[in-house]
This record gives C-alpha cells, sequence and structure tokens, in this order.
C-alpha cells in the first residue's frame, strides 16, 4: 500500500505483516519497494513467527529476497491467500482520510504520518483480541 508525505508525488510505501489466525497486525515499515524494506519487515516479527510460521506474499520479487525460502509462499491475488493483508489496507483506508487514494488530504509531516499509521494499527489490533 503506498500513501503520500508532503506533496502528492512522494509516495512512501507500507509493508504490513499480519497473522491470519488472531488477525492481528505483527510488524510494519515504511519504505520503498526494495528487497531492503522487506527485509526489515522480515527484521521486525517477533523472532517466534521468523522460525515457525510460513509466510504467503504476492509475488513482489523483493521478498524473494528478503524471506528465507523455507518460510515463504509467493501466491496469487486469485488464490484468496492475500485478501486478508488487502483488507487491512482498506480498512486503514476508511478510516484515516489521509490515506484514501487521490485524495484531498495528506500529511505533510512524515513523523506524524507514521504516528497515525501506528495509531490505527494498535486500535486495529485491540479489536481483534
Amino acid at each position: 500500500m503506498g500513501s503520500s508525505v508532503g506533496s502528492k508525488g512522494d509516495v512512501h510505501g507500507v509493508w504490513v505483516a499480519r497473522d491470519a489466525g488472531t488477525r492481528r497486525v505483527r510488524a510494519m515499515v515504511v519504505g520503498d519497494w526494495s528487497a531492503a524494506t522487506a527485509q526489515r519487515l522480515w527484521a521486525a516479527l517477533p523472532r517466534g513467527y521468523r522460525t515457525r510460521v510460513t509466510v504467503c506474499t504476492d509475488v513482489l520479487a523483493s521478498y524473494r529476497q528478503a524471506i528465507p525460502r523455507v518460510r515463504h509462499r509467493a501466491v496469487g491475488q486469485d488464490t484468496g491467500r492475500t485478501a486478508h493483508i488487502e483488507r487491512v489496507g482498506l480498512t486503514l483506508r476508511q478510516r484515516c482520510a489521509r490515506f484514501v487514494r487521490k485524495t484531498l488530504t495528506f500529511s505533510k509531516c512524515p513523523r506524524n504520518h507514521l504516528g497515525a499509521r501506528w495509531y490505527f494499527i494498535r486500535l486495529y489490533n485491540l479489536c481483534h483480541q
């Protein structure tokens, strides 16, 4: 998911890791669509997740470079395995005006933008306890 900071041309990618069983967000990072950002997301996951779970992602090549092969499964959108994480993005856009596509409102400060995102994630996780 992408969102703008400062101007509509300054788009930041939002990477989110969600537990499908508990429906809680476990990690989030902001950055470009590179393997380095994917590696930051992998490192942000709790250690137990990195050693025991299978991660289902879309087919973005950055994931293959960051997630160990035994833990990673790239799936297409037609499988429905990515629908849970897409729902998080849609819920964020419904609840926060600054994240709506083609919006008139956007964050001017990257720190406030990230803070609004984390505030949403914490409320989202509280609703899914």
